[in-house]
């Protein structure tokens, strides 16, 4: 009999739920084939048979949380499930006894009452502990996959209640950690996306048609901030304990919006990537994100983190930091707006973006210089050929 374990959930991740069981008591599996899917904070995984064998036991239901090492249930590699021998068939019962004659009708007082009294029920015979598990699980044990409750006051106004799941619920215990330990401030610019969109407009499908990826803005914003980190390592960088850690390394997180919350996959030494090698990376964070194949590896690690809220329309907002990093980039949507441009008004495509940092290692001077950078480059991109 092999134990069913909760595996290494990756980097810090000590606990899980249990979303669903794909097999049940009795179900034979094969080596390697899934048979249970773990819900944690960053992704969900499956957790698949080590050997082959019979689903002996499930120990863990869906819904309950788990920790690393603790069992979920039992594998039989013997091929057949442990089963309790069926109790025997109950005795049958010897048939009534034949009522007597009467010779005489019934007196008229008994006429009213009933006959015959109803007989009890027989007790079902007892179902084998293997092929029951409701009925066999502790009474304190959660109910699976229990759907949202529903409150109808009287009032006749309904609310829904629904558990959080491990992402949304890690999702906000460190949003508000980072809020109450770092010491957090948000600069802002503004920047003219003009020089940009007409380079990308230019090479746009020549790029596409040679490298099968579309160009982006998303890979010159990793390409400045990575130039501007270069300048103003403290926010390339983390506090541990009472010492300061600058990253000689350059793993860009690219917050990407999934289904079950915001997830930061990583583009790794971002220092060294093409842009052809940036948008591939970032499409393929996208494509993974959305049919759930993002690994810990992906999500692992990261020094610094950009955001785009402008794919949702949204104009301008305060980026929360990603901890440890100690910075992040928010970047928004582009409109046309009006702005001097040597003594004339005229209609240019804007963004504003915002940077939050950990004002315990980074001044206010290098967070605004940082951003300037930023600015400078995007407007004169000519700037990352001259500083490569």
């Amino acid at each position: 009999m092999m134990t069913i374990v909760v595996p290494q959930l990756g980097e810090s991740v000590l606990e899980a739920r249990v979303a669903r069981w794909m097999k049940k008591e009795g179900d034979r599996v094969e080596m390697g084939e899934p048979i249970v899917e773990l819900e944690t904070e960053k992704i969900n995984l499956e957790v698949s048979a080590e050997r082959a064998g019979v689903i002996a036991r499930i120990t863990r239901q869906e819904g309950e949380d788990v920790k690393v090492g603790e069992a979920l249930g039992e594998l039989d590699e013997s091929g057949a499930a442990s089963q309790k021998p069926a109790a025997p068939p109950p005795a049958a019962a010897p048939p009534p006894a034949a009522a007597p004659p009467v010779a005489t009708p019934p007196a008229p007082a008994a006429i009213p009452a009933p006959s015959q009294a109803a007989a009890p029920a027989p007790a079902p015979a007892p179902v084998p502990a293997s092929l029951s598990t409701a009925s066999t699980a502790p009474a304190s044990q959660p109910v699976a996959a229990r759907p949202p409750a529903v409150s109808q006051p009287a009032s006749g106004r309904r609310e829904d209640r629904q558990r959080m799941t491990k992402r949304r619920a890690t999702i906000a215990r460190r949003l508000v950690e980072a809020q109450h330990t770092a010491a957090m401030l948000t600069t802002f610019n503004e920047v003219d996306m003009t020089a940009v969109m007409g380079l990308r407009e230019r090479h746009k499908d020549a790029f596409k048609q040679k490298h099968g990826v579309g160009l982006g803005i998303a890979s010159f914003f990793v390409k400045m901030s990575v130039a501007a980190l270069r300048a103003f390592p403290q926010l390339n960088a983390e506090i541990q304990g009472e010492e300061i850690v600058l990253k000689r390394y350059y793993d860009i997180g690219i917050a990407v919006g999934a289904e079950g919350g915001l997830v930061v996959p990583v583009l790794r030494d971002a220092d060294r990537m093409s842009f052809v090698d940036i948008e591939r990376g970032i499409r393929d964070f996208a494509q993974k994100a959305a049919n759930g194949t993002l690994t810990l590896e992906d999500l692992t690690g990261g020094t610094f983190t950009i955001t785009n809220g402008g794919v949702f329309g949204s104009m301008l907002s305060t980026p929360i930091l990603n901890p440890p990093q100690v910075g992040i980039l928010g970047l928004h949507k582009i409109q046309e707006r009006p702005v001097g441009v040597n003594g004339q008004v005229v209609l240019r495509p804007m963004m504003y973006v915002a940077l939050s940092y950990d004002h315990r290692i980074v001044d206010g001077r290098e967070a605004v210089q940082f951003l300037v950078k930023i600015k400078d480059a995007i407007e004169d991109p000519a700037q990352l050929l001259l500083e490569n």
